[in-house]
């Protein structure tokens, strides 16, 4: 799983966030770095309004939160996730010495990135595409 600064980064670059079932976040705030939470439909559930998104805490007892705005929650997207928005760029995940390295093809040309994460790896490679398709 991806570190809460890469989060934020691919939050800055434009990565936009539609809460579904099984999503990770964390919220956003002093206080709160390492706690993460799971959407989940007996638990945290999206509510859709025309005003924006909320992320309804049903039943929490532990502390005082009963909403949250989906943009004082940062998205932390699992490996798939990355993978999949990375769409058709996409080559080759490979197991190296030190852990994993992506390939994609950004402007017609492989690159790779190495982490000894793999989802930070995609993450890597999605800040870099999203960076290409905004210059």
């Amino acid at each position: 799983m991806i570190a809460e600064d890469i989060a934020r980064q691919l939050r800055a670059a434009g990565l936009r966030w539609q809460p579904v079932s099984g999503d990770t976040f964390a919220i956003d705030r002093p206080g709160m770095e390492g706690e993460r939470f799971t959407v989940s439909e007996m638990t945290i559930e999206p509510h859709h309004f025309d005003t924006g998104t909320i992320l309804g805490f049903n039943g929490t007892t532990e502390w005082a939160l009963d909403s949250l705005a989906v943009e004082d929650a940062l998205w932390i997207p699992r490996e798939d996730q990355l993978r999949e928005l990375l769409g058709g760029t996409f080559r080759h995940l490979a197991r190296t010495p030190d852990g994993y390295r992506v390939t994609v093809v950004i402007e017609r040309e492989e690159r790779y990135f190495e982490h000894d994460d793999a989802a930070t790896a995609y993450a890597q490679a999605l800040l870099s595409l999203i960076g290409a398709s905004v210059s």
